[in-house]
């Protein structure tokens, strides 16, 4: 094959772009014989990680009761809201499994710790549990969208 190819394989190229988002990558670079192609992409998620860390609140409720009034309200602000973020980078999914009926629809009740969810990330199906119990109001992802650290999924009240 000594032929050189003149035009881009645009299959290939998102065949690897679906790569790096189903695997987390920022990158990636294939060289085959004359072939040669690189992609990347700016990953957003990092800054929302350490924007919206968990312990942050806990280690201000730790020194002094009187500091702990003030990330108290959030805590509780996010669970009276109801609103469900993803734990994780990955792909959000309504249902258990292709074609099966989804966990919840808008209109449903759930008790705290039901599955409400699924987040794929790295091959793994995480279970996105409920935080509080009550109804859901809101599906903000489509099935089997790629979501963001922190990207709000639904919203119960």
């Amino acid at each position: 094959m000594s032929s050189k190819k003149t035009s881009i394989d645009r299959d290939l190229i998102r065949d690897l772009a679906t790569l790096l988002t189903e695997t987390d990558l920022s990158e990636i670079e294939i060289e085959h014989e004359d072939l040669s192609i690189r992609l990347s992409r700016n990953v957003t998620s990092q800054p929302v990680q350490v924007h919206a860390p968990v312990a942050a609140p806990q280690i201000q409720a730790a020194p002094a009761p009187a500091a702990s009034a003030a990330p108290a309200p959030a805590q509780e602000t996010s669970s009276q809201n109801g609103n469900v973020p993803s734990p994780m980078v990955g792909t959000a999914y309504h249902a258990p499994a292709p074609g099966a009926d989804p966990f919840v629809k808008v209109g449903d009740t759930v008790k705290k710790g039901d599955t409400v969810m699924i987040v794929e990330a790295m091959k793994t199906m995480n279970q996105i549990p409920s935080p509080v119990s009550g109804k859901v109001v809101a599906i903000l992802v489509d099935d089997g969208q790629p979501v963001e650290f922190g990207e709000q999924l639904l919203h119960i009240e």
